[in-house]
């Protein structure tokens, strides 16, 4: 005798959990299956995936859920696997709708099924709403955290610095600065028995309530580039990081002028100039002098002066000693190109010309720190302010357009809706629309950064001071006084003059 497989569907909100629990009665076997957690609309749900498996292989002959509902909320989706179903011999029965497909076509299940989509629509349209009103007033919608913060146990709203992970967190940073790769920093954390973010929260009980199974210290390159990630260190809380199109769609990263950022709202772990030196960091890609080494620090801080492109790290030995040589040299050069020269320098030469110069600066600094105060915002005042007024003017100009051309695009739709514009226009008309949008929303994003960067400026020369005094002694060149102090230097050709070779170098 065929043993009969019922696999009965229930979802998250019923009195079921999402084991899976198998009884024998009467040689009929029944698999209880439960999607505990999992919204409707989506069609990965584990569960589903497994009956449709299942059912591929012959496995089932009934299927028992409760309505039509717990099946799926996307009509066009829920008549295909219905479909399926038919074409494999199940039998289905929807027990709360009186629906069995033994006994007929039910003629108003596709309405049903409509129904049910729209009130997922309608549901997810008021919770974005919702959730809407509580992003503009700075609140939290989930209950997420970064590492490093733990919620205030009076009001959730409300974040307090987590007294054993905000120094991992600094620590993390700092490596960066120093030259250190991601890798390198997981596996020191991990040596030193720190617990990773996820065994943290579950030691503190604001994580995982199961026991933690896999190794608490075992730290991986991704929890430390997530924490490279996050704004919220400054003291910022970001909202609207993620959207949707619809509520079938899955989400993606916001655009920045669409985040809301509230500032100094929660405690700073990070200030703002560390978060960006380590962005800029991150931003590079250097090559490792030796296998499980640290890359040369001065790889991405080097450019030509000529085509602009940075300048490449060589490591090898030569001569009749083989002796090592590292030096750099234009990328565009090394490329074989024709329009550069090779701006041949050795390392050590502009170390030590770097630790030269910050000695200096930092001297000057420590005896004239009300002058160097008034120089820079002097300088960055002459230099920026022209182009920050016309950045400003651009701006608003741009803004203006964007929103001109989403009223164009809504009334292009109504006009074709109500057939006063034939296809062929505006086809051509819309596509003109969207492509000025996108070079809008470019333009707005490089904009705003220019605008933010001359803002911060009038407090550089202050964090250039505390930068001074923190840095009491540069006995030696490292990645730590090069990543703090510098962020670009240019490489002049070697010249002649006199019969001396003469290079210039500017930081």
């Amino acid at each position: 005798m065929r043993i009969l497989h019922v696999l009965i569907l229930m979802l998250h909100f019923l009195m079921f959990h999402s084991t899976v629990n198998c009884v024998t009665l009467n040689c009929i076997k029944t698999k209880h299956i439960a999607d505990d957690g999992w919204s409707g609309t989506r069609w990965d749900r584990p569960a589903i995936m497994r009956i449709m498996e299942e059912v591929e292989r012959g496995n089932v002959e009934v299927l028992l859920f409760k309505d039509m509902s717990r099946l799926g909320r996307d009509h066009l989706r829920v008549g295909l696997l219905l479909e399926q179903l038919r074409e494999n011999g199940v039998r289905y029965i929807a027990v709360g709708e009186n629906i069995d497909s033994e006994k007929g076509e039910d003629d108003f299940m596709p309405f049903r099924n409509i129904i049910n989509e729209w009130a997922a629509k309608e549901t997810s349209r008021k919770i974005r709403a919702i959730n809407e009103s509580r992003t503009k007033n700075g609140k939290h919608v989930t209950g997420a955290i970064p590492y490093g913060y733990i919620h205030d146990p009076e009001d959730r709203q409300k974040w307090l610095l987590d007294e054993e992970a905000a120094p991992i967190v600094q620590r993390i940073y700092r490596s960066v600065i120093g030259g250190k790769g991601v890798q390198i920093i997981a596996n020191e954390l991990t040596a030193e028995g720190i617990l990773t973010p996820a065994a943290h929260w579950h030691k503190i009980g604001a994580g995982m309530k199961k026991p933690f199974n896999a190794n608490p210290c075992l730290w991986a390159p991704g929890s430390v580039i997530n924490i490279l990630q996050k704004e919220e260190y400054m003291g910022w809380i970001v909202l609207n990081k993620t959207v949707k199109e619809t509520y079938k769609s899955k989400r993606k990263p916001n655009t920045p002028e669409n985040k809301l950022i509230f500032k100094g709202v929660i405690p700073q772990i990070i200030d703002e100039e560390t978060w960006t030196v380590v962005q800029r960091l991150r931003g590079t890609k250097r090559k490792h002098q030796k296998a499980g080494g640290e890359p040369n620090p001065l790889t991405g801080v080097l450019f030509c002066s000529e085509c602009g492109h940075k300048l490449y790290n060589k490591l090898g030995k030569s001569g009749e000693g083989k002796k090592p040589h590292d030096e750099y040299v234009c990328s565009s050069y090394r490329h074989y190109s024709r329009s550069c020269s090779s701006h041949y320098i050795r390392t050590e030469v502009v170390q030590d010309l770097i630790l030269t110069a910050v000695r200096r600066v930092c001297r000057y600094v420590r005896e004239n720190e009300n002058i160097f105060v008034e120089r820079v915002r002097e300088s960055s005042m002459l230099q920026k302010e022209e182009s920050i007024k016309s950045s400003r003017r651009k701006l608003t100009q741009s803004i203006r357009r964007r929103d001109e051309i989403g009223t164009l695009i809504k009334k292009l739709y109504e006009s074709y809706a109500l057939d006063k514009i034939p296809e062929k226009h505006f086809t051509e008309l819309l596509a003109g629309y969207d492509s000025e949008q996108l070079k809008l929303d470019d333009e707005i994003a490089v904009l705003q950064t220019a605008i933010d960067a001359y803002n911060t400026d009038s407090v550089r020369a202050d964090k250039f001071i505390e930068l001074v005094k923190k840095h009491t002694e540069l006995k030696e060149f490292s990645a730590t006084l090069l990543n703090e102090f510098i962020e670009k230097v240019i490489i002049h050709e070697t010249v002649k003059i006199d019969g001396k070779r003469t290079q210039d170098i500017k930081p």
